[in-house]
């Protein structure tokens, strides 16, 4: 079992950044892409390169929020023979390495085959912090909520994992109330309706949703979807909590992988 999660790694992370006056930098790796043993090294390498917590892809056939570029991950990674059994034993081996926060996403099919409680049980021991799970709305996600919500003795609650549930565009005054309650650790707030690898657009309506969202909760803010270059970042980067890249990143370490490091640098730099 990882270290005591009352206060977790990645709400330890985020007040660590807000006294700082820091946003979070959140890279995104499809696991097992194009093995398991390279995306150890890119992990680290993330980590080096300043990456505050890090989402981890478990590779699924069927993607729903997934773009072009990170589907064609997923299926080298399925290629390659990568499992959630797997991707969750892999991560059991990284914590000898690194106590870096790891966020699954993955989809609830693999989650319900696998068994919610083992699999809540089984990711927890490993030492992931917190699951993504965009075909799961919170409604939904009772069981699953209660199972990840606390554990351990009276005197001595413990969350097991945090839920980050997404926020779109289009989400009402109602529902950010909702999925807001429902997450922990941060939420998430896609910047665009679409997949993963969409052109992002920074607006007054981006802004302005932003703002629903933060009189709703207090908890940290991410923003994903869209982000492809450092002057992204670094917009986005100017209102909300932490800034998650996924499509450019999977793409540059797939395309230009001697470029990869750089490209992370000027990605923090810019956060």
């Amino acid at each position: 079992m990882s270290e005591g999660r009352g206060n977790t790694r990645i709400s330890s992370v985020f007040a660590r950044l807000r006294a700082a006056g820091k946003k979070a930098f959140i890279p995104y790796l499809m696991a097992g892409d194009p093995d398991l043993a390279t995306t150890g090294e890119r992990i680290l390498l993330l980590e080096r390169c300043g990456a505050d917590i890090i989402e981890l892809g478990v590779p699924f056939s069927d993607p729903l929020a997934d773009g072009p570029t990170i589907q064609a991950a997923a299926e080298r990674a399925l290629t390659a023979g990568v499992t959630l059994q797997k991707v969750i034993a892999f991560t059991r081996e990284m914590r000898r390495q690194t106590q870096v926060p790891l966020v699954f996403m993955t989809y609830y099919n693999l989650i319900f085959r696998y068994g919610e409680e083992r699999f809540v049980r089984d990711a927890a021991e490993a030492g992931v912090d917190g699951v993504i799970i965009p075909d799961l709305p919170p409604d939904e996600a009772k069981n699953l909520l209660r199972l990840s919500g606390q554990s351990g003795k009276k005197e001595k609650k413990e969350r097991l994992l945090d839920t980050i549930f997404l926020i779109a565009p289009t989400s009402t005054k109602e529902r950010i109330r909702t999925v807001a309650a429902a997450c922990s650790g941060f939420v998430y707030y896609v910047s665009m309706t679409g997949i993963t690898g969409s052109r992002l657009t920074i607006d007054r309506a981006l802004q302005d949703h932003l703002a629903l969202i933060r009189q709703a909760t207090d908890k940290p803010v991410a923003v994903g979807f869209g982000v492809a270059k450092a002057e992204d970042a670094r917009a986005l980067g100017s209102f909300a909590d932490g800034v998650i890249v996924g499509s450019a990143l999977v793409k540059k370490f797939h395309e230009e992988p001697a470029g990869a490091e750089r490209f992370i640098k000027e990605l923090r730099e810019a956060i």
